[in-house]
């Protein structure tokens, strides 16, 4: 019986070496096809990262998530495990200027509404009077991007309500409103948003309009560092960021209509965030954006995200840095 599967044995393999090569090859290329198509699928289920917050749900990472700039080394280095979906990202501490993390800080890209820190400013300094009313107009409506808004034409409110939609809500007709009704009227503001950014030591920052929907208005990580650690100094500024909601009546409703923070940290209690300010931003050529001044570990920091990659990572690139934060304390 074992001299007979030996011989059996040495058939089997006479035959495997006399094989064409052509069916060689033809086996080799179902196996290369199917090893591909099983390479594939796992390149369409990336690596997910799940978010500290019940209402955050997961992301995509960018291939780029922990990569530092050259000139902007973190502090902490890419394997203390702090990975971000943000393409740009600075913290800083805002008593001592310490950098605590960088990446891509000196690129400029555009800011969208976090432009509004800056018309915010600027309208301030004017020290017009906040409860003097002021109207939206056909002129406030976005025909660049052809936005919506809940602040219909014809609703007027204290200027000191537009600004708290400007920056709690984001509202653009709003930010455009209190731009326009300045007296030096909105071109000559635009110019005055820039020379308060170089004012500011802004270099590499341009303003193009009071509502950061147009995508010219660009700055840097570190630019935007300097913006809100100016911004953090008006109190109308960080009560009107900070602030939950509010309601007023707008023109046509009947009812209050309530405006909400864009900034789920701010507008959830849940989220137990001590933040002094706090501005978010959108438009397809920016990214999710967010800036924040918060107290972490005792230390008050400015937080800059920029280009996030996901409706919510922003939020969950701060929980992850807040955990980061923490842990190195």
């Amino acid at each position: 019986m074992l001299r007979f599967f030996v011989v059996i044995c040495s058939v089997v393999a006479c035959s495997i070496a006399a094989m064409p090569a052509s069916a060689a090859v033809t086996h080799h290329k179902h196996v290369t096809k199917k090893a591909a198509k099983s390479k594939h699928k796992v390149k369409a289920n990336p690596q997910r990262i799940i978010s500290t917050i019940r209402s955050d749900k997961a992301y995509h990472t960018r291939p780029s998530a922990v990569s530092q700039n050259d000139s902007n080394e973190s502090v902490f280095s890419s394997t203390s495990g702090l990975q971000l979906a943000s393409t740009k990202a600075l913290i800083v501490n805002q008593d001592t200027g310490e950098t605590l993390y960088a990446k891509s800080t000196d690129t400029p890209t555009p800011i969208a509404s976090v432009t509004k820190l800056m018309t915010a400013m600027v309208m301030l300094d004017m020290h017009l009077p906040m409860d003097e009313e002021i109207s939206v107009s056909d002129n406030d409506v976005d025909t660049l991007k052809n936005t919506t808004s809940r602040l219909r034409v014809g609703t007027t409110l204290p200027r000191g309500d537009m600004l708290q939609l400007a920056l709690m809500s984001s509202e653009n007709r709003a930010a455009s409103a209190l731009a326009r009704t300045t007296p030096i009227g909105t071109i000559a503001f635009v110019a005055a948003m820039n020379r308060k950014a170089a004012e500011l030591g802004m270099k590499q920052s341009h303003f193009a309009d009071p509502t950061g929907l147009n995508s010219e208005n660009v700055a840097t990580a570190e630019d935007l560092v300097k913006m809100v650690k100016a911004a953090y100094q008006y109190p109308e500024i960080r009560k009107c960021s900070t602030s939950q909601s509010l309601e007023v009546p707008v023109h046509g409703q009947r009812q209050m209509v309530e405006f909400r923070n864009t900034n789920i940290l701010v507008r959830n209690a849940e989220a137990d965030w001590d933040i002094g300010l706090s501005k978010t931003g959108y438009i397809s050529e920016a990214g999710r954006c967010l800036v924040m001044q918060a107290k972490i570990a005792e230390q008050p920091l400015i937080i800059v995200l920029l280009d996030s990659y996901g409706k919510l990572s922003r939020i969950a690139d701060a929980q992850r840095i807040r955990k980061w934060i923490a842990s190195a304390s």
